[in-house]
């Protein structure tokens, strides 16, 4: 009798309209509150001094929603591993620092003769089993080699062979930071490492870009490495945090950003799981165009795939003018390029190698 009854109440409720929500209304909720995000820092003026004001003020604004994400002071490296090739050396090291994780970086170095100190380039990694291996092109298994080519994803080895110092960590939870998915149960690591840093009170994608910063302040410290001739690259996430990185350190010069020209407005619009790229409460003031502008006038390139699922075509040009407002206000709109190739989610490199080139000078 109580199933019959539990059964004919719900029956009434969901005839009354009381009891009729469902997923799909949250998900409309969400993609209407997306829709209208306020957006209220971003950048609407013209010239020179507005923009630097508005540079001034929404760098402090996403310094404090990114929260605490400088990298230690003071590490120390240890090496694990050291791999000789013809023409470039391969440093596997582990830095360690009291109350933070270690990070793993490689640091690749050109061998033969240079005329004073090199430039250096970090080269940032995406999602992905193998982390910051593909980046420096291990290649030693099938699997590997097959990811490294559908990626064009080398571009560190590619880097390190026409002169430039390299190095490359691997960010949380990927590569050998991700040994085990036992606490994962099949969800998304992105996703549940959020969620558990953000009970925590730390953000996950703010660790990531401490870790990006920290290992820039290692390749600066590197004899061998011209701190004034500084770029940062990187592919898919990857690319979101060389812009991430390049915008809040100003010592970087110069920035190639892959496979990231997209929004978190829409973004979210739709299935959306990526803990690894939010930054809480950015949708009020800004979004990736807005922290793309932190970087003018310094030069930086968008490397767009015409096949390119991740990014939706509808958006860029909304978000590529709102980049572009804050360069033209400098006077600076040759620094912004983009490199609209017909190629799918994948590093391209064709304009990127000539003007890293121009800007470093290997």
């Amino acid at each position: 009798m109580r199933s019959i009854h539990r059964r004919r109440l719900l029956q009434a409720l969901v005839g009354s309209g009381i009891a009729t929500a469902r997923a799909e209304d949250v998900h409309e909720h969400i993609r209407r509150l997306a829709t209208e995000a306020p957006l209220k820092m971003k950048f609407q003026g013209s010239a020179p001094d507005e923009c630097r004001a508005w540079q001034r003020l929404f760098g402090n604004k996403l310094d404090e929603l990114l929260g605490a994400f400088r990298p230690p002071l003071r590490w120390e490296p240890r090496i694990e591993e050291t791999v000789e090739f013809a023409d470039h050396q391969r440093q596997s090291l582990i830095l360690r620092a009291p109350g933070v994780p270690e990070l793993p970086i490689y640091l690749l170095t050109p061998k033969g003769s240079a005329e004073g100190k090199r430039p250096g380039v970090v080269a940032l990694h995406g999602h992905g089993s193998f982390g910051h291996d593909a980046v420096v092109g291990i290649d030693s298994t099938p699997e590997r080699a097959a990811n490294i080519e559908a990626a064009n994803y080398d571009f560190g080895r590619k880097l390190v062979r026409q002169g430039y110092v390299v190095v490359a960590p691997c960010f949380t939870p990927f590569g050998r930071r991700l040994d085990s998915r036992e606490g994962y149960s099949g969800s998304d690591p992105c996703a549940v490492a959020f969620v558990r840093m953000q009970l925590l009170g730390r953000n996950l994608m703010s660790e990531n870009l401490r870790d990006a910063l920290w290992a820039l302040e290692f390749l600066i410290r590197q004899d061998t490495v011209d701190a004034d001739r500084i770029g940062c690259v990187g592919l898919s996430y990857g690319g979101r945090m060389s812009m991430l990185t390049t915008a809040v350190e100003p010592r970087i010069r110069v920035a190639v950003i892959s496979g990231a020209l997209n929004v978190m407005q829409e973004r979210i619009g739709g299935r959306y799981s990526c803990g690894a790229q939010v930054i809480p409460g950015l949708l009020e003031f800004g979004d990736v165009p807005e922290i793309a502008g932190l970087i003018a006038p310094r030069p930086a390139l968008w490397e767009v795939g015409q096949r390119d699922g991740l990014m939706v075509k509808e958006w860029i040009p909304g978000a590529w003018e709102r980049i572009q407002r804050a360069y033209r206000a400098l006077g600076a709109e040759e620094h912004l390029s983009m490199d609209s190739f017909d190629g799918p989610h994948r590093w391209n490199g064709i304009k990127a190698t000539p003007l890293l080139a121009s800007i470093l000078k290997p």
